[in-house]
C-alpha cells in the first residue's frame, strides 16, 4: 500500500512537517486498520444446525431432489434440497444431490456475511455467530430483529429469549420452528 498520500494529508492537516514519532504512530495506525478481521464463518455447529432443521425433503427413489412448497403457506416460496429458495425454484424444479449441497454452501456463506455486517464489531462467540446464522437463513431477518440489536448491545440473555418470537407461519405457531428456534437459543447460549 502507497501510505504517501495519508502522509501528506496530515503534513496538509497538522500544517508541519512530521517528526519520527508521528510517522511510527501513523504506521501502527495504517497497520493495525489493514488488519481487519476476515469475515466470520458459519462453523460445523452451524451447519448442522440448518442441516437438521432444513432437512433433504423430497428425494426421489433416482436420488434426485425435488421442489416443495412453503409448509406454512402451501405454496410460495417453493423449496428445494437444504432450504433453498428464489428465482428458478417452483412446481416441477428438480436438482442433483450435488446441487442441493453446493446451493446450501454458497447460501450459508451469503448468509454469514449478512449476519457479519449487521452484528458489525460486536463480540460474539462461534456459537452465538453459528445461531444467528441459523436464525437469518430461516427468517431473512438479521437485519431488522430485535435479537440482533440486543446481541450488539451485549445483552446475550435478552437476545436468546427473542428466539421464541420468531415461530410463526402463516399466522400460525409451527411446531417446527419451536423446535429450531430452542435449539438456535440454545446453541447461542453455549447450551447446545
Amino acid at each position: 500500500m502507497n501510505r504517501t498520500p495519508i502522509f501528506a494529508a496530515v503534513r496538509h492537516l497538522l500544517a508541519r512537517p512530521l517528526i519520527e514519532a508521528d510517522v511510527r504512530a501513523l504506521d501502527t495506525a495504517i497497520d493495525a486498520a489493514l488488519e481487519l478481521p476476515s469475515p466470520l464463518a458459519v462453523g460445523p455447529q452451524g451447519v448442522a444446525l440448518v442441516r437438521r432443521f432444513e432437512g433433504l425433503a423430497k428425494v426421489r427413489a433416482d436420488g434426485m431432489v425435488e421442489a416443495y412448497p412453503d409448509p406454512g403457506t402451501g405454496g410460495d416460496p417453493w423449496t428445494i434440497g437444504w432450504g433453498a429458495t428464489g428465482p428458478g425454484i417452483g412446481p416441477g424444479t428438480v436438482w442433483t444431490r450435488a446441487q442441493c449441497d453446493a446451493r446450501l454452501e454458497a447460501d450459508l456463506a451469503r448468509h454469514a456475511e449478512e449476519v457479519a455486517e449487521a452484528i458489525g464489531d460486536a463480540p460474539t462467540s462461534q456459537q452465538q455467530f453459528d445461531a444467528l446464522v441459523s436464525f437469518h437463513y430461516n427468517t431473512g431477518a438479521i437485519a431488522r430483529a430485535t435479537l440482533t440489536r440486543r446481541h450488539i448491545a451485549g445483552d446475550y440473555e435478552g437476545a436468546a429469549e427473542e428466539f421464541s418470537r420468531w415461530v410463526y407461519a402463516g399466522r400460525k405457531v409451527m411446531r417446527g420452528l419451536v423446535r429450531r428456534r430452542e435449539a438456535e437459543a440454545g446453541l447461542y447460549g453455549g447450551r447446545d
